[in-house]
């Protein structure tokens, strides 16, 4: 009975020892670490960041080291949809040839542009091609463009580029003096130091200098009688 005992109590703390390891074990192999900092990364926004930020970089800026010849293979992703030589013909979207400077959604051999499309006006200068090629969808809702657009800035300008030299040869955008403002979209100048200086409100208790004011207090004051 004795024996029999031991070898229960035996087997009991052999499993209890087993159990032990084994939590002990599994602690080491799966057990978490505190990160070093709280929170998760942001790369991806960061990168969406210097995209847009990229996308401001003035178009004159971009065309001034544009390469035609690298444009052309940059190029070859619109080629399933898009002729460029000249008499080429229309496909899914309208042949290219001296696309530039050419009113938007008009002509191109009689081509079924999208309302949206003619209902956006002007004509294709580097500022509307550049804005065209990030996004056209955003450049004319509606659409019937399913290209998502070119992310690149230096791939947009070559392409600009390239397409230029296909029948348009424009001259380039010149490229914006460093510091220079945008000009006022109202197109309102705004007024500088000077101006300010010179109109300035009057102090408290100066006296008028409104011309019929400074007249009626130089006539002479009538004596009363």
């Amino acid at each position: 009975m004795d024996n029999r005992t031991n070898t229960i109590a035996g087997w009991v703390l052999a499993g209890c020892g087993a159990a032990l390891g084994l939590s002990i074990v599994g602690g080491m192999v799966f057990g978490s670490e505190h990160p070093e900092k709280e929170g998760y990364p942001v790369e991806a926004a960061a990168a969406a960041g210097g995209d847009a930020a990229a996308a401001e970089v003035p178009i004159g800026t971009l065309m001034a080291s544009a390469d035609p010849a690298k444009g052309g293979d940059v190029f070859k992703k619109c080629a399933a949809c898009h002729t460029v030589n000249q008499g080429g013909a229309n496909g899914i979207g309208p042949n290219l040839y001296a696309t530039v400077g050419e009113a938007i959604a008009e002509g191109k051999g009689g081509f079924a542009f999208s309302d949206a499309l003619k209902a956006h006006g002007g004509k294709w200068g580097f500022d509307e091609l550049n804005a065209w090629l990030t996004n056209p969808r955003k450049f004319a809702p509606g659409t019937k463009m399913t290209f998502a657009g070119l992310s690149n800035p230096k791939d947009r300008a070559d392409v600009i580029a390239y397409l230029n030299s296909q029948g348009s040869n424009l001259p380039l955008p010149a490229a914006p003096a460093p510091g220079s403002l945008p000009a006022d979209p109202g197109g309102k100048a705004q007024p500088n130091a000077d101006d300010l200086s010179n109109k300035a409100a009057p102090a408290t208790g100066a006296p008028s200098v409104d011309p019929a004011a400074k007249t009626e207090a130089e006539k002479p004051t009538s004596m009363a009688k």
